[in-house]
């Protein structure tokens, strides 16, 4: 372990800063979070990590780093005790395909709650204004202002969302609440009584914004008190305290969520690819319960998507072959090989953590 704290750079209402929290305390790792000031942090990461995005990783070395996901992989490879990943590959592979998901999808409808609803813009642009922006010189009012206009051209109605889509989106949500408190009602992680990778991912779509912001966090409290005990449970669990074993196999109500996946979250990365190709910033896409309209072409998602299908090849035969089984059950298997051919910039992210080559979304670069 270090001997000095690790540093980590992010508001305290970010969804990727939130995640990278959990995985430390889980781990073990003692860290410092710090709030910098912009626009002085924003140029400052960009020299030394490549791109601006939250949250920054900075070593007690003096290396800093970025990206959530090859963050944690440093780690885990750095101080193998205690891993958060299941011995059992096929458990494995998925945590890693639920991180993944809940990454890039549940980015969108996170980021809607929170600007879309007055009460959550409200909420969100104060905070901002005051801990990102205290520096500034711009009236308080007029930093609220900026910013909710910000974030929903970027990352709202400038990310595929428009009024006849917004009763779709809302429902997923609603259908992803219903399927983690009916397993939280069972056991206290995903896997069993045990974190790992799955639970970190998947708190960053939840610890600081569904189960933050006011108009999610008012539904979770009403009907799905089970998700609040999990959350908690995350924060205050040590895995180097926890003797509980993961569970055998997929447990069956993950069959929802792993249905889900193969059946709108790979479709989707690979209709990003076709934009991608042929370079259309912003595509369509429609499955049979969501669609998008406009949404944003994303090079990093290619990115993503190859690094799930390097995750597969890299494995054994044995494990390869319950994989694939697991993956054909719930219609991932096809969708994940679709897309063969990768519009890959030459060497793209090969530097992570410690240097990014692009943003998930590149919006006002």
């Amino acid at each position: 372990m270090f001997r000095d704290p690790v540093i980590l750079y992010g508001s305290s209402i970010s969804y990727f800063t939130g995640k990278m929290e959990n995985y430390f305390r889980v781990k073990g790792i003692t860290y410092e979070r710090i709030v910098s000031p912009y626009p002085a942090f924003a140029k400052k990461m960009k020299k030394t990590v490549g791109v601006h995005q939250m949250p920054a990783v900075e070593l007690p070395d003096g290396r800093w780093m970025t990206d959530t996901t090859k963050m944690i992989q440093w780690f885990e490879n750095e101080l193998q005790e205690n891993t958060i990943l299941p011995k059992d590959p096929v458990q494995s592979f998925i945590c890693f395909l639920i991180e993944d998901w809940a990454d890039e999808w549940w980015w969108r409808p996170a980021m809607h709650y929170r600007w879309h609803y007055k009460k959550g813009a409200n909420f969100a642009s104060n905070h901002l204004a005051r801990e990102l922006f205290k520096k500034s010189l711009t009236p308080v009012w007029l930093r609220k202002i900026l910013l909710k206009r910000r974030q929903r051209n970027g990352y709202t109605v400038g990310d595929g969302i428009y009024r006849k889509n917004i009763e779709s989106i809302e429902k997923n949500v609603i259908n992803l609440f219903e399927n983690l408190d009916k397993i939280f009602s069972k056991r206290t992680f995903i896997f069993g009584d045990r974190p790992s990778l799955a639970d970190i991912g998947l708190s960053g779509p939840f610890f600081r914004h569904f189960a933050l912001d006011p108009i999610p966090l008012e539904i979770i409290k009403k009907g799905y008190p089970n998700i609040l005990q999990w959350l908690n449970s995350l924060w205050y669990t040590r895995i180097s305290d926890n003797t509980s074993e993961y569970l055998k196999g997929i447990p069956d109500d993950l069959e929802p969520i792993l249905y889900e996946i193969g059946n709108t979250y790979l479709p989707y990365l690979s209709a990003n690819v076709e934009a991608v190709k042929k370079q259309k910033k912003f595509f369509d896409f429609k499955s049979e319960e969501m669609h998008f309209k406009n949404a944003r072409y994303s090079q990093y998602r290619v990115w993503c998507l190859k690094e799930i299908q390097n995750l597969y090849r890299q494995l054994p035969e044995k494990p390869k072959k319950d994989i694939k089984k697991t993956l054909e059950k719930f219609h991932c298997w096809k969708p994940l090989w679709e897309q063969s051919d990768l519009p890959l910039d030459n060497k793209q992210e090969k530097k992570l953590p410690f240097w990014a080559d692009r943003k998930m979304l590149g919006v006002y670069e």
